[in-house]
C-alpha cells in the first residue's frame, strides 16, 4: 500500500487531473486502469481513485509516449516501487494513512475532494438526465415522423389505385364503345352488300328478261319496224 504522500499535498479529483493533463475525463480512467494493470497503486476511496501529484506526472507520461501503453505503465510501475522503498519506513503505512487523516488541513482537503467528485457526480447525472430528455424527445418525434409518413405514403398509394382503376374503367368504356361502333359500322356494311346483291339480281333477272323478249321477238315472223317496236312496248 501507498505511504508516499505528503502533508497538505494537494488532492486531485478526476476532473481536475483531466484539465491539468489536457485529456478528457474518461481517458484519465483508462489510463488509471491500465497503470494499474501493470502494478500501479493509487490512493483510493472505496473504487474512486485519489490522485495526487506523482499520479499527474504518471498519466503525463502516458500521454505523451511513443511507445505501446502498457509498456509504459511498467516502467512507471517499477519507478513507483523503487521510489517507495527507497523512503524512510520508519513509520507504519496504516500510521501514516491514519495521521494523515488526523491532519486537520489534509481531512479539509479530503473533505475537499469528495465534496468536488460529489459535485461532478451530479453534473454527470444532470446531464445524463437531459441527455436522455432530449433521446425521448427525438424518439417521440422521430415516431410522430414515422406515422406521418406511413400515413402519407398509403393516402398516396390508395389515390394512385383509384387512379388506375378510374383509367382501368374508362379504358374498357371507350373499349366498349368502340366495339359497339366497329359492330354497328359491320352491320351496316352487310346491309348495304346484302342490297347490292339483291338490286344486281333485280338487274340480273330484268336483263335476262329484257333478251328473252328481244329473243322472242325476233323469231316472230313480223317486218323488221314491228319487231322493234315490239320490243319497246315490252
Amino acid at each position: 500500500m501507498r505511504h508516499d504522500i505528503q502533508p497538505n499535498e494537494r488532492a486531485f479529483t478526476t476532473k481536475e487531473v483531466a484539465e491539468e493533463v489536457g485529456i478528457a475525463t474518461p481517458t484519465v480512467r483508462k489510463y488509471g486502469q491500465i497503470l494499474e494493470r501493470n502494478g500501479y497503486e493509487f490512493f483510493k476511496d472505496g473504487d474512486r481513485r485519489i490522485f495526487v501529484k506523482s499520479d499527474v506526472e504518471a498519466l503525463i507520461a502516458i500521454r505523451d509516449t511513443d511507445l505501446p501503453l502498457d509498456e509504459t505503465a511498467k516502467g512507471l510501475v517499477k519507478r513507483q516501487k523503487e521510489r517507495l522503498e527507497s523512503e524512510e519506513t520508519s513509520v507504519a503505512v496504516s500510521d501514516t494513512y491514519d495521521n494523515s487523516l488526523q491532519d486537520p488541513n489534509q481531512l479539509k482537503e479530503y473533505l475537499k475532494l469528495l465534496t468536488q467528485e460529489l459535485a461532478a457526480t451530479r453534473e454527470m447525472n444532470v446531464q445524463l438526465s437531459n441527455d436522455m430528455s432530449q433521446l425521448k424527445t427525438t424518439v417521440s418525434r422521430l415516431q410522430q415522423d414515422h406515422h406521418v409518413i406511413s400515413a402519407g405514403i398509403g393516402n398516396s398509394a390508395q389515390k394512385t389505385q383509384m387512379k388506375i382503376e378510374k383509367l382501368t374503367e374508362q379504358q374498357r368504356t371507350q373499349y366498349e364503345s368502340l366495339l359497339e361502333q366497329e359492330r354497328e359500322k359491320s352491320e351496316y356494311l352487310e346491309r348495304e352488300l346484302q342490297s347490292m346483291r339483291e338490286e344486281q339480281q333485280r338487274e340480273w333477272r330484268s336483263q335476262n328478261d329484257f333478251n328473252k323478249k328481244l329473243e322472242e321477238s325476233v323469231n316472230r315472223p313480223k317486218g323488221t319496224w314491228e319487231k322493234i317496236l315490239d320490243i319497246f312496248r315490252s
